[in-house]
């Protein structure tokens, strides 16, 4: 069966999602980081049947905010629960969450390398330890204030790796972020000093990516979100984003403006509407022996080793 097949399949698959109820589970793992010299944390949401369908999944990436954990989303966000009635109503296909920990803004930075970490290590890891497919329709990406920072960055950046991409309240701050932003005190952007620097944040905001993104051919569908209360005043921020990209992207760049602030409450609010927009565009699972008879994967990488 080829992957076209499979995808012919996968959209009678996808007629049983609003069946029966289902519940993911959530689990907690890690792996040796060379790069950062430490043990890489990420929070783990597993759909409901992915030990028994013998399929590899569509893989969500969700990135938390600044001074957060891998156990954000899971016990700030609701993802758990968010995820199972996505799924259950056909908003979304069955998919992995892979939500990692960072000590960075998800950029290499002063204190680590956390965007290497991600490109060279969680994403391989990920990959070939679960249960996904390894491929650019199958992967998407979305985080909050910094993660949705960091989101805007990497889909900028690499295009050719994600179909979908969801920013909460984006920490996309141009020229420089407020001066009651914790970007000012984070390691990631304090040099040896323990200054700020200026010249780091503005080589890392998503502005250096624009001009390459808008010039490729490749476009990466975008949600965003902001509170209407926002004391970082993300609402503009955000909205100079859209400005910028919705001339190329008209119809594949949304923006929803809630009541509140910078909060939980708002992300939580807007989860649903990123999920569903991320799950237009994500193809569904396929057989396992479709991505071995392809040569995407090996049979030994399509397991669940984990730490």
């Amino acid at each position: 069966m080829t992957l076209k097949r499979a995808l012919a399949a996968a959209l009678g698959i996808a007629l049983l999602w609003g069946g029966a109820s289902q519940a993911g589970d959530i689990t907690y793992h890690r792996f040796a980081s060379e790069i950062l010299g430490r043990d890489y944390h990420y929070a783990l949401y597993l759909p409901d049947g992915y030990h028994e369908t013998n399929q590899a999944y569509p893989v969500l990436y969700l990135l938390h905010g600044s001074f957060g954990s891998e156990r954000d989303w899971v016990e700030s966000g609701g993802i758990e629960q968010a995820a199972d009635h996505m799924i259950r109503e056909g908003l979304m296909p069955p998919t992995v969450i892979v939500m990692p920990g960072s000590e960075s803004w998800w950029i290499d930075g002063h204190n680590e390398s956390a965007r290497s970490a991600f490109f060279q290590e969680l994403m391989p890891t990920v990959e070939e330890t679960w249960q996904v497919v390894p491929r650019r329709e199958w992967r998407a990406i979305g985080g909050l204030s910094a993660g949705g920072y960091g989101t805007l960055n990497f889909v900028l950046e690499r295009p050719d790796l994600f179909a979908a991409a969801a920013a909460l309240s984006p920490a996309s701050y141009h020229p420089l972020p407020p001066r009651n932003s914790s970007a000012w005190r984070h390691p990631a952007f304090l040099d040896e000093k323990g200054d700020f620097d200026e010249t780091l944040w503005q080589r890392r905001n998503y502005t250096t990516h624009l001009e390459g993104y808008l010039e490729r051919d490749a476009v990466v569908p975008l949600y965003l979100s902001a509170g209407n209360r926002d004391v970082y005043n993300a609402e503009h921020h955000t909205r100079l984003v859209r400005q910028a990209l919705a001339p190329h992207q008209p119809d594949l760049v949304a923006m929803e403006v809630l009541s509140g602030g910078h909060t939980w409450r708002v992300w939580r609010a807007s989860l649903p509407s990123a999920l569903a927009w991320i799950g237009r565009f994500l193809q569904g699972p396929v057989p396992l022996e479709v991505l071995v008879d392809e040569g995407v994967a090996e049979p030994s990488s399509a397991g669940t080793r984990s730490r």
